[in-house]
């Protein structure tokens, strides 16, 4: 796709040269010789760069390229300059221009100077579009919900979102809490700032401090370089400490510190790092209850408990059930270039009853995992799971008495795992290659365990 050039300069015979040079590259190119025409032909011509010269009568280059960026600042401008005049272009770039380059200028030198300004606007388009979409990822709409609780929940995710205020959202697991969270963050003025995730259960507890606080060189035995901790790369954004209630004792006397006194300082070190970051943190715990237990610290929990979200389980809003599953539907019907649009009566009835104890998470599994199976466009009843369906052989064969726990849950195991094949084989017409592609094994696997169930 050709892409449109501006050049705007008062010498026509610049005009013409930079126009034949240009179009010759393949750019599609439009010339003005005046500062006021150029911000009038920016509207209906849309272009992607713009080589200004600085010395025209009337509005001069600088100014023009000031009036156009305010109203389409993705514009780059390149400023042609007379020798001489390099404080002026310095002036240029300070002020928002890509570069500058002096007349008279080296033909090769300005196509490379295009090149690099063009690709610049293509990376800076698309950073805004990820950047873009991780919102909208992360958006409300996204966390689907109708009932009075997940409406409680939306409520106070839209006045935490401006403030700062240190956040603990509380949940089981799977209830959507780093949704939650990203939401949050993701609609805050630190939204362009970093996001860094500390999985508190998942930290050696020897390494706690180093990774959260970071260390200098030769600060113990292994520190052979400075490591800078989760807490100093999250400066300017939020720091999301997950499964806070799994910190140990010691840990919490050292984060309640940090909090309080919002200054770190490296193991090892001398200097007192001072910190801007947003704290929002995560438990599948009831930290009163841990408080009470004498697991959590009383003055930790009140330093974070300033503005607490309580998220549901699923079995605590059973009207959202059906938008759920028709978001995931949408959701994979993307993915899996599918083309799923209805559940029937009685798979929703067996959804409705099912307690969901993995919540949310457990709901989409499910979900992706009937329309990997479903043999047209509608999951019915066996297209779910076997545990929301009760699965005759976990309710009425298992005798504890004759087979071990691991004897009881290899079998069952096995059980599941060749009804998906089998299941797979048929929606696949008992092509193997595409069976292995559906499932995401390797044909070698696919081939093995029909083997072993005796399916060849």
């Amino acid at each position: 796709m050709s892409q449109n050039i501006l050049v705007v300069d008062d010498e026509q015979k610049i005009c013409l040269i930079l126009s034949q040079i240009l179009t010759d590259e393949g750019y599609t190119v439009k010339t003005v010789n005046r500062g006021e025409a150029a911000i009038d032909l920016v509207r209906t011509f849309q272009p992607d760069l713009i080589l200004m010269d600085q010395n025209m009568p009337g509005l001069n280059g600088i100014g023009t390229m000031e009036k156009i960026k305010e109203k389409h600042p993705e514009i780059n401008t390149v400023i042609l300059t007379a020798y001489g005049s390099i404080p002026l272009a310095v002036e240029a770039i300070k002020k928002g221009a890509y570069d500058y380059i002096s007349k008279p200028f080296d033909n090769d030198d300005l196509l490379l100077l295009i090149g690099r300004a063009l690709e610049h606007k293509r990376l800076s388009e698309e950073v805004n579009q990820l950047k873009k979409q991780l919102q909208e990822k992360y958006s409300f709409t996204n966390i689907v919900g109708v009932s009075p609780k997940m409406q409680q929940v939306f409520e106070q995710i839209n006045r935490v979102c401006a403030t700062d205020a240190t956040v603990l959202i509380q949940g089981e697991s799977g209830t959507g809490k780093e949704l939650i969270m990203k939401a949050i963050h993701f609609h805050s003025h630190r939204k362009d700032k970093p996001l860094v995730t500390v999985n508190c259960g998942a930290i050696p507890i020897n390494l706690l401090e180093s990774e959260f606080f970071g260390h200098e060189r030769g600060a113990f035995t292994d520190a052979k370089d400075r490591k800078i901790g989760k807490f100093e790369q999250a400066q300017g954004g939020t720091i999301f400490l997950d499964e806070v209630g799994e910190l140990p004792l010691d840990a919490q006397v050292k984060l309640l510190r940090v909090l309080d006194d919002r200054k770190l300082t490296r193991i090892g070190g001398n200097q007192a790092i001072p910190l801007h970051v947003r704290v929002i943190a995560a438990t599948n715990k009831n930290l009163a209850e841990e408080v009470e237990k004498e697991t959590f610290r009383l003055d930790l929990f009140y330093r974070l408990n300033i503005v607490t979200i309580n998220v549901p389980p699923l079995r605590e809003r059973e009207q959202d059930l059906p938008l759920l599953v028709e978001h995931f539907i949408e959701k994979y019907n993307k993915r899996l270039a599918m083309n799923v649009k209805s559940v029937s009566k009685s798979a929703m009835n067996y959804m409705q009853d099912y307690p969901w104890p993995g919540n949310v998470r457990d709901l989409e599994n499910a979900i992706q995992s009937a329309m990997i199976l479903v043999q047209d466009d509608t999951i019915r009843v066996e297209d779910l799971p076997m545990r929301i369906r009760g699965f005759p052989e976990i309710s009425d064969e298992i005798d504890l008495g004759e087979k071990g726990l691991e004897d009881q849950i290899k079998e069952l195991t096995e059980k599941i795992e060749k009804e998906l094949i089998v299941k797979a084989l048929e929606k696949c017409a008992q092509n193997r290659t595409n069976t292995a592609e559906m499932l995401r094994i390797s044909r070698k696997t696919l081939f093995n365990k029909m083997k072993q169930y005796g399916l060849e």
